[in-house]
């Protein structure tokens, strides 16, 4: 079972029960921030009763609103190495307005500035206890679901600069879709989930959460050093090697393009690309 929130034909955003077959179950109208998967709300989700819609009958949505969404540079060795910088001695950290927040099957829309859109396929973790200045158990426990997030890079933006505009080139609208759903973390081991990047059908990135440079857990140990994260608080983990920018010669999105990334464990979150009217 995992959680979308979604709009039904009448109109009404609501969460639900997605099951294995492709049915979502409605479990009630969806709050604020969407589905927060805190434990008490995976518990409510399973006594999901409501009406059955099949997927390709709703409109689906990012799953969760977070208050932050926070990405995270240069965590796999083999981007690090095609980007020519150093493996980092700590995490790198980085911002991205929750505003670029979309979902599946939603457009990926490039600003007409825009010259070197680029994709990113990510394993993004959902927290689901607040934790501050967490232990490794502390850590491991407030990770409440995985998703597939798409840490959509303006080139351009990012880099026109020596000092390197991360949080501009990263958060343009629609630059930051997140879904297709929500799968819980329980069993699920953070240090052995395969990543793939599809653009137009061509494979892209390859790569499994074992190559991470920061586990999951460091990550949040080091983040909540400081920080408190909060339910429902997104971390993009990281993008492995494969990206456009790094390809020879180079592969930018481009209209007409779909892209997939697909996370074990969660599904395919797909997104097609077009011009800025």
């Amino acid at each position: 079972m995992k959680a979308v929130r979604f709009v039904n034909p009448e109109g009404e955003t609501r969460i639900g029960a997605l099951g294995e077959d492709g049915t979502i179950t409605d479990a009630g109208a969806a709050g604020p921030q969407g589905f927060v998967p805190t434990p008490l709300a995976w518990d409510a989700l399973q006594q999901a009763d409501g009406p059955t819609h099949g997927v390709g009958d709703v409109k689906l949505l990012h799953p969760v609103v977070p208050n932050k969404l926070i990405g995270i540079g240069l965590n796999y060795r083999s981007h690090a190495q095609e980007s020519e910088l150093d493996i980092p001695s700590v995490p790198v950290i980085f911002a991205k307005f929750r505003s670029s927040l979309v979902g599946h099957g939603a457009h990926i829309v490039i600003p007409r500035e825009e010259t070197r859109p680029d994709y990113e396929g990510e394993v993004a973790i959902v927290i689901g206890r607040p934790v501050y200045r967490a232990d490794e158990a502390e850590a491991k426990a407030a990770v409440g679901g995985i998703a597939a997030i798409n840490d959509v890079s303006g080139r351009r933006a990012q880099l026109e600069t020596p000092l390197r505009q991360f949080t501009l080139g990263k958060s343009f609208d629609t630059f930051s879709p997140l879904g297709p759903c929500i799968a819980p973390a329980d069993g699920v081991d953070l240090a052995d989930i395969d990543l793939r990047t599809t653009v137009s059908g061509e494979v892209m990135q390859e790569a499994n959460t074992c190559d991470l440079i920061f586990s999951v857990v460091e990550l949040i140990e080091y983040i909540s050093a400081g920080v408190t994260l909060e339910p429902g608080d997104v971390i993009a983990t990281g993008t492995p090697s494969g990206v456009g920018d790094s390809r020879s010669p180079k592969r930018y999105l481009r209209e007409g393009d779909t892209v997939e990334i697909y996370v074990e464990g969660v599904g395919t979150l797909s997104n097609p690309v077009r011009n800025e009217l």
